[in-house]
């Protein structure tokens, strides 16, 4: 017994010494591998005769029991071809080679796994340089090869022919297949997910058709990203792709587990991305979960919706009586009546509906919705008002965008929910009506005699009730004249989330928490139920508009995502009172990080700081559907998070505004000194006026010091100038302090001229600044300043500049000559005994000599505020 031990111990022992070979290139029937017989190889057992390529059985990260027949790339480890995706094995399973071809098998012995039979006998396994596994006769015919069954990805210069499929991973660490696929059409590549087209290759600006040829194989290598013809030499249509630098560059196309073609080139040890499409990251159906709200600036909910508490991942109803129904296979067991339809918003649209056909045309919005409720499988649908036509949402709910084209936004979009509590009465089988009838059956004649008698009594008081009401007035300051009928709201597409008034007094414990103040009202810190913090700002004076109005811009203001801009959670009405409830932002706003005591902001920072402002502009300007100019532009309206993320506020309130307030908007609290010229006459004010506003907030971060905002003047208690600012509060129209030495935006003009830029910069850096980067964003500064608006940058223009896309433009010394004029008028001896202190809109104090001829600009500028202060819509 001793001695069968040691032979089986020697054969043992033999056994794990053979199994430990990697193999090259080639491997003969009869052969076994698994993760276990390998391990000291990491499951590596076969490897291309140049090394390109190993073939090996793992598992996709190290705490992970499920284990693939995989190749994947040497150098990178990176997995391009997968067999047993779908049917993982463990450690001990088994990978064999026999005469009738590759099997998979489980620890059952069952095969999970196989090639196809065969008219021949294998005879060779070949893993290629290519990346191929080939299996080939005794006579060297190829029998089975990988490359027509690929997984998720296609490697460089192999063929990917019409007709087939890339299906993406479930996840990096789930090989199975995931949710989207990259299928290959006679004329086109195609992107779905759960079977719906939502993207196609001929679509993206840098997809070039060449021919009009069909399409025959999709090929990716060194020179690029072709679809080939059928001639099998043309190319019908290139993708436009960084060019090779190395001929030892290597890449690879693959469909990612987030729904993106990307086509990556391995050189220099890394990864890089040549290629990824769709540009626009809110093409991926599923990329903010089911419902969630994709925009440029991240992911939200859609109006009326909210973050799924149970996945912290997509949205659902905000609405808690109400649930999303799940799709079905086509039997339909609950009545049409059961079920309600909830608004997804005004310019809000669905992927699938750019690329399917209506399911109806030229009929009503009623018969769309009847539509959907009789197919158990529909989960919502959209409706065209003037094409009447009716897209239906089927099986699985992706993703809501932003629409860009306005021609849609008459579509309206509808998501089916279901009533809870006529889902418990079906459930139950009894509904209220039923009861009197049971109840009479069931119960004795005395409980009935009971049950008449407090029924009548109730009768009897409900009427008195009603006549009370109808002889007592509803005391005046709960009557709401502008808001008579609760569902005038509904009748506003896109409106936020509305908060009730006791949800907020107990959120900010009753308005006690005031963290600013502004021209629109003051700003109270709040945390909601859910523990969100919240900033809420109660909006003041709001005249005699009417709801709608409101409305309607609040729910403009709410579909405005930008990750620059900050965030309108929702809004309430109590009386008269109106509260608007955003994002918190944790430091605040702009100027006190920047002229506080603290720290001094590091260069980066403030350059990052102007880099986003401007992005957040920009978009106001350019991004959004309808055109909204911010008027209000300075530090205080510029928002910092614990990580100096920008965020702008308070756009798109002058809408809000009265005519009285209008009048009144030159004064507010630090708004002086930002003001363009234009305020000044009956030019019209435009999104250039927003650039000039930019202009001045870049000099105080170059500077580190407020833009007091106006010239130097000389008082006639302290003839000697100051270099203090007058304090934020104060108007500046009666016994105005004393001022700088200098006039701000001079100062920048004249150190621009003589090349000092280093000078303007804030003290508390020096050193740490370089001249270039003070050139670059004094430059950009007094471009923004020219008093011409139209010979002003867009914001588009000055984001461009900043990041180096395009070069600085040279500011124009002709266009900035009013700031010698503004800077220097005040500083004669002649003029001090004249100044009584009246300022201008623009920042500027003018003297009590020309006090009459201001008094007409200052009618100018508060007519022109009252009709244009809130920027065309």
């Amino acid at each position: 017994m001793a001695a069968v031990a040691a032979v089986l111990l020697l054969l043992s022992s033999l056994t794990i010494t053979l199994s430990t070979t990697i193999y090259s290139g080639t491997i003969s029937p009869n052969f076994t591998a698994s993760h276990f017989l390998f391990i000291e190889n990491s499951g590596d057992f076969l490897r291309s005769v140049n090394r390109n390529y190993t073939a090996a059985i793992k598992n996709p990260q190290p705490s992970s029991s499920s284990f693939y027949l995989v190749v994947y790339h040497s150098a990178s480890h990176t997995v391009v071809w997968t067999a047993n995706r779908n049917t993982p094995i463990s450690s001990s399973g088994q990978f064999r080679l026999s005469a009738t071809g590759i099997s998979i098998h489980d620890d059952s012995e069952d095969s999970v796994w196989s090639t196809p039979e065969f008219s021949s006998t294998v005879a060779s396994l070949q893993l290629l340089d290519s990346g191929n596994i080939i299996l080939l006769d005794r006579f060297n015919t190829t029998l089975w090869q990988s490359f027509d069954f690929p997984t998720d990805t296609i490697v460089s210069g192999q063929r990917f022919l019409v007709g087939k499929s890339l299906i993406a991973y479930s996840s990096p660490s789930d090989y199975s297949d995931g949710e989207y696929t990259f299928m290959l059409t006679s004329t086109t590549g195609m992107l779905q997910w759960q079977g719906l087209t939502y993207y196609e290759l001929s679509m993206d600006s840098r997809s070039i058709q060449n021919s009009a040829q069909f399409v025959s194989y999709l090929m990716v290598n060194g020179s690029g990203f072709n679809l080939i013809g059928e001639s099998g030499s043309e190319i019908v249509t290139k993708v436009l792709m960084p060019p090779v630098v190395s001929d030892s560059d290597y890449r690879i196309l693959k469909i990612s587990n987030d729904g993106y073609l990307v086509v990556l080139r391995y050189t220099n040890n890394n990864w890089v991305t040549d290629f990824a499409s769709p540009v626009d990251r809110c093409r991926s159906p599923s990329r903010c979960g089911k419902l969630g709200l994709c925009s440029s600036g991240g992911c939200s909910c859609p109006p009326g919706y909210h973050i799924d508490p149970k996945t912290n991942f997509g949205c659902s109803l905000s609405d808690n009586s109400l649930s999303l129904p799940e799709s079905c296979n086509g039997d339909e067991t609950r009545p049409p009546e059961d079920y309600v339809y909830v608004p997804i918003g005004k310019g809000l649209m669905y992927f699938s509906i750019y690329f399917t056909n209506p399911a109806r045309n030229n009929v009503g919005l009623s018969t769309c919705e009847a539509l959907c409720s009789s197919n158990c499988s529909c989960l919502g649908f959209y409706y065209g008002n003037r094409s009447e036509s009716c897209y239906l949402i089927g099986n699985h709910l992706g993703s809501i965008i932003l629409s860009s084209n306005k021609e849609e936004d008459d579509k309206l979009g509808f998501i089916k929910a279901i009533s809870l509590s006529s889902s418990s009465n079906n459930q139950n089988g009894t509904t209220a009506s039923d009861f009197p009838v049971i109840g009479l059956v069931l119960l004795p004649v005395s409980g009935v005699l009971l049950i008449s008698i407090v029924a009548i009594w109730m009768c009897i008081r409900t009427q008195k009730n009603r006549k009370k009401n109808k002889m007592k007035p509803i005391p005046k300051k709960f009557v709401d004249d502008s808001y008579s009928d609760d569902t005038e709201k509904f009748l506003i597409a896109g409106l936020p989330v509305r908060f009730k008034h006791e949800d907020l007094v107990h959120a900010t414990m009753n308005f006690s928490t005031p963290i600013g103040s502004g021209g629109f009202g003051k700003v109270y810190k709040g945390v909601l139920r859910d523990k969100t913090v919240v900033a809420v700002k109660k909006i003041t004076a709001l005249g005699s508009q009417g709801m709608k109005e409101f409305f309607t811009e609040i729910a403009i203001i709410g579909n405005i995502h930008h990750v620059n801009l900050v965030k309108l959670k929702g809004f309430c009405t109590h009386v008269r009172d109106r509260f608007l409830v955003y994002e918190y932002m944790s430091r605040g706003s702009l100027d006190r990080t920047l002229f506080g005591t603290g720290p001094a902001l590091e260069w980066k920072d403030r350059f990052e700081i102007a880099v986003g402002t401007a992005r957040g502009l920009a978009y106001l300007h350019s991004g959004c559907e309808q055109k909204i100019i911010h008027c209000d532009v300075k530090p205080e309206n510029i928002l910092l998070n614990d990580d100096l993320q920008v965020k702008i506020s308070d756009f798109g309130l002058a809408k809000l505004l009265s005519p009285e307030q209008s009048g009144l908007f030159t004064t507010m609290r630090g708004t002086r000194g930002y003001l363009a010229p234009e305020w000044l006459t009956n030019e019209a004010i435009s999104d250039k006026t927003d650039v000039y506003s930019y202009g001045m907030v870049l000099l105080e971060l170059i500077q580190g010091r407020k833009n007091c905002g106006h010239a130097p003047i000389l008082s006639f208690e302290n003839p000697t100038p100051s270099t203090e600012c007058p304090s934020s509060g104060s108007s500046g129209l009666l016994n105005p302090p004393r001022a700088r030495s200098i006039y701000f935006p001079l100062q920048a003009l004249e150190m621009h001229e003589e090349g000092r830029y280093l000078d303007l910069v804030d003290p508390r850096l020096s050193g740490r600044v370089t001249k270039h980067e003070a050139e670059k964003l004094v430059k950009v500064a007094l471009c923004c300043l020219h008093e011409n608006p139209s010979l002003r940058p867009t914001m588009a223009n000055v984001v461009t500049m900043l990041e180096g896309t395009l070069p600085v433009v040279e500011p124009r010394l002709d266009l900035l000559g009013f700031l010698r004029f503004y800077g220097r008028r005040f500083t004669e001896p002649s003029m001090v005994a004249t100044v009584t202190g009246v300022e201008t809109p623009s920042g500027v104090m003018a003297p009590a000599t020309e006090s009459s001829s201001m008094s007409v600009f200052l009618d100018s500028v508060s007519y022109t505020l009252s009709q244009q202060v809130s920027g065309p819509r």
